[in-house]
């Protein structure tokens, strides 16, 4: 099924708020992937979110909102704890020249991560199934990206331990986070240990909506501990605070 005029006009205006023109095959990478997502969703636990108005605002557009940290040219991305594909397959469709990896701990999730990459044919990504506490010590991925993004639940001290592993030394950390910012005051021990500091918090309004986001940018300034991050369980267990 076909995007209407209006689900088109409302992509194409949501890319362009955070700074991209999207193409007819965009528009169509995004129709399919949709599709695709509300199709597994009946089999599988991907998304609360149904319809498509509200998947394209809350979903893709929201994806997008960190486009303005990350460069249009050829970087590393890894997306921990991607869930049904967000923030980075959205990322992806709207900049080619980012290299993508997708990191998940369930395996279903990965399945329906790999079909969407392989449907839609968008390359240099790939999904991965694994916990980042495991993954964040394998040297194939430790130190290895330029942005490591995560629009996951946990707090900001249980993120950075779960992320900055992936980072290289001058490397970034995205943060999407809700509208509170109480946790953003419990991070200096573990910023300190990890080895990030905190560059930018930016408060943001999602369009179409009157929903309140937080971007926090945070760069890497030094190597992480080799300890860290510690054995699955341990950091949502007993945060670096």
């Amino acid at each position: 099924m076909n995007l209407n005029s209006e689900l088109r006009e409302l992509l194409s205006k949501g890319a362009l708020h955070y700074g991209k023109n999207i193409n007819e095959l965009q528009i169509q990478n995004f129709n399919q992937y949709m599709e695709m997502l509300k199709d597994w969703n009946t089999k599988i636990n991907l998304t609360a979110i149904e319809d498509d108005r509200e998947i394209i605002i809350k979903h893709f557009i929201d994806s997008m909102s960190i486009l303005p940290y990350i460069e249009d040219r050829q970087q590393k991305l890894i997306d921990i704890g991607t869930g049904a594909g967000f923030p980075g397959i959205p990322i992806k469709i709207v900049n080619n020249n980012i290299n993508v990896t997708l990191l998940d701990s369930l395996e279903k999730r990965v399945r329906f991560l790999n079909e969407v990459i392989k449907t839609i044919g968008i390359s240099e990504i790939k999904a991965v199934h694994g916990r980042a506490e495991d993954m964040g010590v394998n040297p194939e991925y430790r130190g290895k990206y330029d942005i490591a993004v995560a629009r996951a639940v946990a707090s900001l001290p249980v993120l950075l331990e779960y992320c900055l592993p992936f980072v290289k030394i001058n490397g970034i950390f995205i943060a999407m986070k809700g509208s509170s910012t109480e946790e953003f005051n419990n991070c200096a021990k573990a910023l300190d240990i990890l080895g990030g500091k905190i560059e930018k918090i930016e408060k943001m309004e999602l369009p179409f909506t009157n929903i309140e986001r937080n971007v926090v940018v945070i760069r890497k300034f030094r190597q992480t501990p080799t300890k860290y991050p510690r054995k699955a369980g341990k950091p949502g267990k007993e945060p670096l605070i």
